[in-house]
């Protein structure tokens, strides 16, 4: 649910023909920029990482040159979301998810504080970085990109980096690594123009056929609830209806790929809504970017979907959704 914000708008009569005009439009414009040029840096995106973090992760993330930034902020949001309290049904523990066998061996004191405690974001973090590093150092030697090495030697163990000469043959292995190098785009601030979607076009015509129809916190526009959708519940279902599945509330959507600037922004960005506009884990709002400044969103309850400003001062930043992105989201954070 977003925050009201007092915004005097007329969207009837010709500034309702205006704005269909708009959306019309800027459907060519999606599909004619399909050849833009991508790029992304070691530096963190907005807000990507909370603020409480990012130090941490800016710091330990050029710890080696296996890994950067954006690549260990990918690591610790799939392996808890961010939550230092995370402990799984295997019992890896904190922020990271080390197992204690693990944390025994390659926990170290990140914080110098005499004490090595997983559960410390200052130890897990820098425990992290330090291990990734150590594994890249023992598949160094194997053939092939080593990144990618250091990842599947987490998830299978360097022996079977070394065996195989590089990524084994093992699907989650596979998956494990593609996932990541995935999720680090999400996580990386991009330094040139960013590719757009080629689907853009289609999320927004579905949006725009639920123009009017009434808001219903967790939503999702089921027959049952009478068509009716919240905002991220509106902007999963657009994607669902060009073949790409998002995570059902607004904060996970934002890692479905890479993140624009205001600038940069084209039609079928999600554009996002914050308090705290520093940290992603906060986002409470989310809408399907139109052109022109505006969005179709769900607003809230009283509200139906319609057009909005996206220049409020809870503006917190985009993200380009892409199917790879959205399929290397965990389905729990």
């Amino acid at each position: 649910m977003r925050k009201t914000w007092v915004v005097v708008t007329a969207v009837a009569g010709v500034g309702l023909a205006f704005m269909s005009a708009l959306v019309v439009g800027v459907y060519m414009v999606a599909g004619n920029l399909a050849n833009g040029v991508g790029g992304g840096s070691v530096g963190l995106a907005k807000g990507a990482v909370p603020a409480a973090y990012q130090t941490l992760v800016q710091k330990w993330g050029n710890l080696c040159s296996a890994i950067n930034p954006a690549l260990l902020a990918a690591q610790l949001y799939q392996e808890s979301g961010f939550n230092p309290n995370a402990k799984s049904p295997a019992a890896a523990e904190g922020i990271a998810q080390f197992i204690p066998g693990t944390w025994a061996t390659h926990g170290i004191d990140g914080n110098g504080d005499g004490k090595r405690d997983v559960w410390d974001p200052n130890d897990a973090i820098p425990s992290a970085a330090s291990y990734d590093c150590k594994l890249a150092s023992y598949v160094k030697d194997a053939p092939g990109n080593v990144t990618e090495n250091m990842l599947a030697a987490y998830n299978a163990g360097a022996y079977a980096v070394i065996k195989y000469g590089g990524v084994p043959p093992y699907k989650e292995t596979q998956n494990y690594v593609k996932t990541i190098t995935t999720l680090e785009k999400s996580f990386a601030r991009p330094v040139s123009r960013v590719d757009p979607s080629q689907r853009a076009a289609a999320a927004i015509y579905y949006a725009q056929k639920k123009l009017g129809t009434p808001y219903l916190w967790g939503g999702n526009g089921t027959a049952d609830q009478g068509g009716r959708f919240d905002c991220s519940g509106l902007t999963k279902a657009a994607y669902e209806s060009v073949g790409v599945t998002l995570p059902r509330v607004a904060n996970d959507q934002y890692n479905a790929g890479p993140h624009p600037a205001r600038a940069e922004l084209l039609p079928g960005d999600l554009v996002f809504f914050s308090d705290d506009l520093t940290n992603s884990r906060a986002i409470r709002h989310v809408g399907i970017y139109v052109g022109g400044g505006y969005m179709i969103d769900a607003p809230r309850t009283g509200a139906v979907i319609r057009f909005d400003p996206i220049d409020t001062p809870d503006y917190f930043g985009a993200t380009r959704v892409t199917e790879d992105g959205a399929k290397a989201l965990p389905t729990t954070v």
